[in-house]
């Protein structure tokens, strides 16, 4: 095996560690030599690939939003609908789907990757602005078609992610937790109710 597949193959195997030792034992109460004892991986391997635990929690939390908002590019690509409701819905499914394949996605994201540090609020900042920005575009998209008012949707845009996040930390803390389609059902009809209103 080549070296840089080998290496590849470790970084992997550390961030999987990483993910299920965050979530299950916490970001904080986990040490760098559980997470090479998970992986397989010597403390000096791990060096080589991070600077320490918390370049773990950043790439994990930058990985997890990427994927999603992959799959919803990826999905409305595919649509070929000006349709508000429809797209929003496709978006929703795509996003969610995403995001609750596996419920230690949230968790990392919206329970242990906050108030961490400087750098990882500042990167959740710039995602919250991404997010923002994808769903202003939705919004104005909607507007455009004449199925929703021609106003600043930018607090609306903001104020849509604070609710889908606070929807996706109740799901993945809930016992049992809630059914995914209750969620993404209550996440489309927030986000028409705030577009359309």
């Amino acid at each position: 095996m080549a070296s840089e597949q080998r290496r590849a193959q470790r970084r992997q195997r550390l961030l999987e560690a990483a993910l299920h030792l965050f979530t299950t034992l916490g970001y904080r109460q986990t040490k760098i030599v559980q997470i090479c004892a998970d992986a397989g991986v010597s403390t000096r391997n791990f060096y080589e690939e991070f600077t320490g635990k918390e370049q773990l929690l950043v790439t994990l939390h930058d990985l997890i939003n990427s994927a999603a908002l992959e799959q919803v590019r990826t999905a409305l690509a595919k649509l070929d609908s000006p349709d508000v409701v429809t797209r929003i819905t496709v978006l929703l499914d795509a996003f969610v789907a995403s995001v609750t394949a596996d419920p230690r996605l949230p968790r990392l994201n919206y329970v242990e990757a906050v108030g961490v540090s400087e750098e990882l609020e500042r990167q959740h900042q710039e995602w919250v602005t991404r997010w923002a920005d994808f769903i202003e575009s939705e919004a104005r998209h909607a507007a455009a078609h004449g199925v929703a008012p021609d106003r600043d949707y930018r607090l609306t845009a903001i104020a849509l992610v604070g609710a889908i996040t606070g929807l996706l930390r109740e799901w993945q803390a809930h016992r049992p937790p809630w059914p995914v389609a209750d969620i993404a059902a209550e996440i489309r009809g927030v986000m028409l109710a705030a577009i359309l209103r």
